[in-house]
């Protein structure tokens, strides 16, 4: 009976990232689920108290080793992140029967990389970071319309609506200053691939990393075969 749908390389590669990023790509073409570039982000507070929620990879370096998100500094993951920067993050492709999971430091990507990313954003999403205190209480479905609307004004744009989702708008929206990227720098990542009866193909790599001005200097992987 054969166990798996594919197998991990035998040996183990020395590095898992390029394996990782050819994952993601294959999930990407064949377009099987919504959002093949979606990923759990998990992260916690100072004392341990966990979060996790979806969010969308914005980019897998594979040479670097790292994992890129955007959101809003003040939300509940950017408040944990302030005060524990590390987080953990899963992929996970039902219909390629494969998952990656990663752990690592997170930094704050530099504002020149967030602002090119917000330009690329419609309009519409670009108001809308500007509107949202994300994860912050709200009293009503008004609030929140009459902060979008506020924001319309602000940027002399056109007040979103379903009609105009498409429309090109000239407005200047700028990055609002609590707004940006984040780059997770992976020091271990697992490989995943489901097999028959549960026994399932999966390996972990770990590396050390040490700071080097805005970045970090890696250490070389270490491969190591896991139990299903």
């Amino acid at each position: 009976m054969e166990l798996y749908n594919d197998l991990l390389p035998d040996p183990l590669p020395t590095e898992p990232m390029a394996l990782a990023a050819a994952w993601l790509a294959t999930a990407l073409a064949a377009r099987q689920q919504p959002n093949p570039d979606s990923m759990v982000l998990a992260t916690s507070t100072a004392n341990g108290q966990p979060s996790a929620r979806v969010v969308l990879c914005k980019e897998l370096d594979p040479e670097l080793g790292r994992v890129s998100f955007v959101t809003n500094y003040d939300s509940r993951k950017g408040r944990e992140l302030e005060e524990n920067a590390r987080a953990a993050l899963v992929f996970h492709w039902d219909h390629t029967h494969r998952q990656i999971r990663m752990e690592g430091v997170v930094v704050k990507a530099p504002s020149s990389e967030s602002d090119a990313y917000f330009e690329t954003r419609n309009w519409q999403r670009r108001l809308g970071a500007w509107a949202s205190a994300q994860s912050q209480p709200l009293s009503s479905r008004e609030q929140l319309n009459a902060a979008v609307r506020a924001a319309a004004e602000r940027f002399q744009a056109p007040q979103p609506t379903v009609q105009n989702i498409n429309e090109h708008v000239e407005a200047r929206i700028p990055r609002p200053p609590f707004w940006g990227g984040y780059y997770v720098w992976a020091d271990a990542v697992e490989l995943w691939i489901e097999g028959a009866s549960r026994i399932h193909e999966r390996a972990r790599w770990t590396r050390s990393l040490t700071t080097a001005g805005a970045g970090f200097r890696a250490g070389p992987w270490v491969a190591t075969r896991l139990q299903p």
